[in-house]
């Protein structure tokens, strides 16, 4: 099994195959106009555009981190799986044994937020029951995005689903605004997407990298005001934009990827033009 790899300062980052979805292409980029962002990213003969599901295995400090889930294997019923335009499931479990590990290897799982397409990986289903797919490892979820998963309202009840918080409460630990989860490695609320999104700041060496998670889904989300239909404060994901990824760019920061279909981890310049990047290789 071919897996994207990469480094970053004394940190090793590894793409795990976490499934491949459709969505809208309107939806996905909200009040951006088709010929624009059609320019930027590929799309099919139904408007559908592809988004991976891939958390990344990040090694550092002796402890292996996983940066989100996957969609999970056997978690969406077939009216699901059309409506999401479903095409893989998750090969998660397959892709730590092309590494040599299992999912009890798994220290720390940091989820971003917990929509479904995030967070189905973190529950498998064993014997006709709901388990946790990493019983060792400490969940971190932010609290605001803790609370609205157990008690969701008209609008996220679609996405937070019961079934992806009870196996795995008792591993959940929640934080505020920011959380140094280890030396080079915080976690920093910025909602927008959702009340409680979260991005992931890392730094080794001299290098830093964002993930910016789903306020920067794919690499063509680079404009401020390219935010998605789906996110539930707009205003909020263009102000953490403004914020994380110009400042980025100014600090010589890579961004890393969990939809993107094209690139795993790209650079720019102050121009916001691309000067580096890893491709997704499958």
């Amino acid at each position: 099994m071919k897996l994207n790899e990469w480094k970053l300062g004394a940190f090793h980052l590894t793409w795990l195959k976490g499934g491949l979805t459709q969505l809208d292409g309107g939806a996905m980029f909200g009040v951006v106009p088709k010929p624009l962002w059609s320019k930027k990213y590929p799309f099919n003969e139904n408007n559908q555009v592809p988004l991976r599901a891939d958390p990344i295995l990040l090694e550092a400090h002796g402890k292996k981190i996983l940066i989100e889930s996957g969609m999970g294997n056997g978690r969406l019923t077939d009216k699901q799986k059309r409506n999401f335009g479903l095409l893989e499931e998750s090969l998660v479990i397959e892709s730590l044994a092309a590494k040599g590990l299992t999912a009890a290897d798994i220290d720390i799982v940091i989820m971003t937020h917990m929509h479904y397409d995030h967070c189905n990986g973190l529950v498998t289903v064993q014997d006709g029951q709901l388990v946790s797919t990493f019983p060792r490892a400490v969940i971190y979820v932010q609290e605001q995005e803790w609370a609205e998963m157990r008690e969701p309202n008209i609008r996220s009840r679609n996405t937070y689903w019961e079934d992806n918080w009870r196996p795995i409460e008792r591993q959940v630990r929640t934080y505020g605004e920011e959380l140094a989860l280890l030396p080079g490695i915080t976690l920093h609320h910025t909602g927008g997407h959702s009340q409680g999104h979260a991005i992931v700041r890392m730094e080794s060496e001299g290098q830093l990298a964002l993930h910016l998670a789903d306020i920067l889904p794919t690499h063509a989300h680079q404009n401020s005001l390219w935010v998605m239909a789906y996110d539930d404060y707009p205003m909020t994901s263009i102000f953490a934009k403004e914020k994380w990824i110009k400042g980025g760019i100014e600090q010589g920061a890579w961004f890393t990827f969990y939809h993107d279909a094209l690139y795993r981890v790209v650079k720019w310049n102050e121009k916001g033009e691309l000067i580096e990047h890893l491709d997704v290789e499958l």
